[in-house]
């Protein structure tokens, strides 16, 4: 889930640390779709070596995606997940290590984030189904058209949790995909993947990060590795400053807010469903023939360049006069960790601090105090200095009264602001109450009639500002009452009830009323507010050592709903000592009994699902029906806390010991703790190796080679059912073809071990050499300033140079999307107009009706041309800039090129000839490839273009 509003804040802040992708699409040549040979350089001026895969980023949106229909089947899932993967691999292109994770088994302490999460999904669920019937019978009741009602299995996003059937049928996929791939993609070639799948104990994002800590610690590791990790939580952030490589870079999908999405009920955009009016979708063309026309806008993604935002700590945190040498290190370890107080995944925030009230520039202020104080960092490798936390607390709960007070005048101003604005939009959709008449009425543009001749212009205009003044104070008049003085109805109102809020904080004895309220204590009750706080200080402790050491303890979790307050953190130094040594995660179908709702059951085991329903279970308080939600001073029900009881692990393992019996040998193997796995080529320098291994049949675990590895350690195990060169690979999709002539090889892998008390030092290593600094002082000022004029970069060369349209070139878009031709969408081929075929110009040939890709794509961004049979003369880019050509020639030299753009980024998405990996492609072809006849399939767009699905196996949500 990551930390709200973080990167929000964090871009706005820091800007130049996002980088827009450049993108190099697949072509078609002669019917046949080429996919891009991923083994030439990155488009984006910058290579990659290492790309980690936070795959539940990428499962939840393939599975049951937000803006467009969703896949029909488990098998149409897979499919998508395995088109997203090629897309971010054909932007990234690693060179080194593909690390795919997935979540496993968590932590406890994250495990009532995930229950909460569960719980709700499923009564958000069912009320949308009975809001749904409801609004139906309404609309049908007073003659409204809707779509008939499918009845179809809602497809239950619960099961992308281990332990499910699901996600064992996933890792089977992903086995399948990953041999694919290093069989026939020649950017696969020489590069080691590793997949831990959700068999594998904890969350996908820290196992990389474990995976990262681990090899730094070997003698053969490259400290100059360029890391990429892919994954849309905020907290990656912080994930990646703390292992303190110099070249770490996100890859994410751009946050693009407000998109349209479909009603729920009749699947038209520009309404939710509590609007929806069962009005018929209105034609698109004379015949409906441009209903599909405008599809949904492929997702951007954007690279966030930790390097840039460090450049941006660097010059924030610099302390002058300190009584100990600065260590920039340290500070960037002590900023991780204040950002903790502001919301993770772990604990509830403190209630005096918000991201949106400037609250990390608050801490880092009063950080800066503290240091000069204490005479030291409040941090070191992962563990924390009570003492200066305790300071830093104390300075906060001193302003804690000022901030409610603020916190409360800004809400109601921002309430008043808005109030106004609805107003003014409102007056102007209803246009002016008065018109006036004679020479100063408006006239239809085009009238052949003369207005009427004005007799008196002073009387005229003195009615016209009588007019005027009459309608603002009708504007004006009082939210409760009309022009007539009567009370308006409560629907009629622009403003939208407050939810109540008994704690009042912004009123004196918030403190009294916050307690008493959130635990049902008194405030004088000094003990329980000592334990509260005393459980949030080993959560701090606990979730810093996480991000920099590993899971400390798999069985300690926060146990209440809400946080204490900063100023009741006094005497702190002494509360915490440390974790249990020697903790075991719970085991799959275990973690399932403890996070699902009993609505979610059908994905456990019959005996396990009836300790959820039966009321005679001994654990049936542990799964209620219904629960409530408290706002908590928010506005909506997402934000609010989830008032859920918590699990008793010992009570839940007691009742579980009478239902282990009863599990099948399948379900015992899913109940299992896996191990991660690597796969290299046959081209790989590793692969020998491991073929001796399976000959030799050994039963221990081998060492592997560095040297033959890119510096990886870690060691090896024969895998039980493996996947070994020159032998078939089984497709577990049916829709997808077996691999006759395979390639790959797989083998269990384990990180290098280290003892429980082991410390991994928060260092830059030596040898690293850190990045050119790429600030200029303008990007500082923009910064504190806000975003100014700032535009975005495309790709990691800040001197590429970008193709502008002038008002000619758009112009020729214009006649070129002209929406009244028949034939095709609206962006489709249409002939340009005559003056194109004039001077050094001629029209390309265009094959298909593609439409006009977004200017991100490669045609606009002065990558290498796409590949086209009938070359014509390029004009350089300074003539048809928007500064370059002068008269007539430069609008004709504008329009040109802005229609072969338009040509190329349509039909021709590619960015590079035919080349080695089109004759690559002929040899399969020869050898009977099976990706060149997978027909099209709609709704997926890159280059292996699969056919329709049949039925799925296990379940049809159609």
């Amino acid at each position: 889930m990551g930390v709200p509003a973080f990167f929000r804040w964090l871009s706005r802040k820091y800007s130049t640390i996002v980088v827009h992708c450049t993108e190099e699409r697949s072509k078609e040549c002669n019917g046949v779709r080429i996919p891009v040979d991923t083994s030439k350089p990155n488009p984006n001026e910058v290579e990659f070596d290492n790309l980690y895969l936070d795959m539940n980023g990428i499962i939840h949106p393939c599975t049951h995606p937000e803006d467009k229909a969703a896949p029909k089947n488990e098998d149409e899932m897979m499919v998508a997940i395995f088109e997203y993967m090629d897309r971010l691999f054909n932007i990234v292109r690693p060179r080194r290590v593909l690390y795919m994770a997935i979540d496993g088994v968590a932590p406890r302490a994250k495990m009532n984030q995930q229950r909460s999460r569960r719980f709700r999904a499923s009564k958000e669920g069912v009320e949308l189904v009975e809001e749904k019937s409801r609004i139906r019978e309404e609309i049908l009741g007073r003659g409204g058209y809707l779509p008939p009602d499918e009845i179809k299995e809602r497809f239950d996003s619960n099961c992308i949790t281990p332990g499910t059937e699901f996600m064992d049928n996933l890792a089977k996929c992903l086995r399948y995909y990953i041999a694919d791939r290093l069989s026939n993609d020649p950017g696969w070639r020489n590069i080691t993947v590793i997949l831990s799948d959700a068999s594998v104990p904890g969350e996908g994002e820290h196992k990389i990060m474990d995976y990262i800590r681990r090899q730094r610690a070997q003698p053969h590791h490259d400290p100059n590795t360029h890391h990429c990790l892919c994954g849309a939580d905020a907290d990656l952030i912080m994930l990646g400053l703390a292992t303190h490589e110099p070249n770490f870079t996100i890859i994410r999908e751009e946050f693009k807010p407000n998109q349209p999405r479909p009603c729920a009920m009749c699947g038209q955009k520009g309404h939710e469903l509590k609007d929806c009016q069962g009005v018929a979708r209105e034609k698109q063309g004379e015949h409906d023939e441009f209903a599909d026309a405008m599809p949904a806008s492929e997702q951007e993604f954007i690279f966030i360049r930790l390097c840039v935002l460090r450049e941006y700590l660097e010059r924030e945190l610099t302390m002058a006069s300190l009584p100990f040498p600065f260590d920039f290190e340290r500070t960037v370890d002590d900023w991780v960790f204040m950002c903790f107080f502001v919301g993770n995944d772990f604990l509830p925030h403190l209630p005096s601090l918000e991201i949106r009230e400037g609250a990390i520039d608050r801490l880092v202020g009063i950080y800066k105090d503290v240091v000069h104080k204490t005479g030291g960092y409040i941090t070191e490798n992962g563990f924390v200095k009570l003492e200066s936390v305790e300071l830093i607390m104390q300075a906060i709960g001193v302003a804690e009264d000022n901030i409610f007070k603020k916190r409360k005048e800004d809400d109601e101003g921002f309430k008043r602001r808005n109030k106004e604005k609805k107003k003014r939009m409102k007056a102007q959709q209803q246009g002016p109450s008065f018109l006036t008449s004679g020479q100063f009425a408006p006239q239809a543009l085009g009238g052949r009639g003369r207005p009427e001749v004005v007799q008196n212009a002073r009387h005229q205009a003195f009615d016209m500002r009588m007019q005027g003044r009459d309608q603002h104070n009708r504007a004006g008049t009082s939210d409760g009452q009309d022009g007539r003085g009567v009370k308006r109805k409560a629907e009629d109102s622009d403003s939208e009830p407050d939810p109540e809020d008994n704690v009042r904080l912004w009123e004196d004895g918030w403190k009294q009323r916050y307690y008493k309220t959130k635990f049902d204590v008194d405030a004088t009750d000094d003990d329980f507010r000592k334990k509260v706080v005393m459980s949030y200080v080993e959560g701090l402790c606990w979730v810093l050592r996480y991000y920099y050491q590993g899971c400390a303890s798999w069985k300690w979790y926060f146990p209440f709903h809400y946080a204490p307050f900063a100023s009741d953190f006094k005497g702190i130094k002494g509360m915490f000592t440390d974790f249990e040594l020697g903790t075991k995660p719970f085991k799959p179908l275990e973690q399932l009994m403890g996070v699902f709702p009993a609505a979610s059951g059908n994905f456990l085991p019959e005996t396990w699902r009836s300790l959820m329903s039966n009321p005679e279970s001994s654990i049936i308080d542990f799964y209620p029906d219904d629960f409530a939600i408290d706002l908590n001073g928010k506005k909506y029900a997402w934000q609010g806390v989830a008032l859920l009881p918590f699990v008793d692990e010992r009570r839940l393992r007691a009742a579980l010991a009478e239902v282990y019996p009863n599990l099948s040998p399948e379900e015992n193997k899913r109940n299992s703790l896996g191990s991660d796995m690597l796969f290299v080529g046959k081209s790989h320098s590793i692969c020998d190796f491991i073929q001796e291994l399976y000959r030799g049949e050994s039963h221990e675990g081998t060492e592997m080679p560095a040297e033959l590895c890119h510096g990886i350690q870690g060691t090896l195990n024969l895998d039980g059912d493996p996947i070994l060169p020159d032998k078939p690979v089984e497709s577990p999709i049916p829709m997808l073809r077996d691999i006759a002539q395979n390639s790959a090889i797989g083998v269990k892998y384990k990180d290098p071990q280290f003892g429980e008390t082991f410390v991994f030092k928060a260092v830059i290593l030596h040898g690293a050499k850190i990045p050119a600094k790429v600030l200029k002082p303008g990007d500082w000022e923009r910064g504190n300033r806000g975003r100014g004029n700032w535009r975005p970069q495309l790709g990691f060369n800040s001197n590429r140079q970008q193709v502008h349209l002038d008002q000619s070139a758009f112009r020729a878009l214009g006649h070129s999307v002209n929406r009244q031709q028949q034939g095709g969408g609206q962006y489709s081929n249409a002939p340009p107009p005559g003056n194109y075929h004039q001077g050094n110009y001629s029209r390309p040939p265009h094959s298909g009706g593609g439409h006009f890709s977004h200017s991100r794509q490669q045609g606009l961004l002065g990558a290498p041309p796409p590949f086209n049979p009938n070359p014509v003369q390029q004009y350089p880019r300074q003539q048809y800039s928007s500064g370059g050509g002068h008269g007539w020639d430069r609008s004709m030299q504008s329009q040109g090129a802005a229609y072969q753009q338009n040509m190329q980024r349509g039909g021709h998405g590619g960015g590079q000839g035919q080349g080695g990996y089109h004759q690559q492609r002929g040899q399969d072809d020869r050898r009977g490839d099976r990706r060149d006849d997978r027909g099209g399939q709609p709704g997926y767009s890159s280059g292996r273009n699969y056919p329709l699905p049949p039925p799925a196996r296990r379940y049809n949500w159609s």
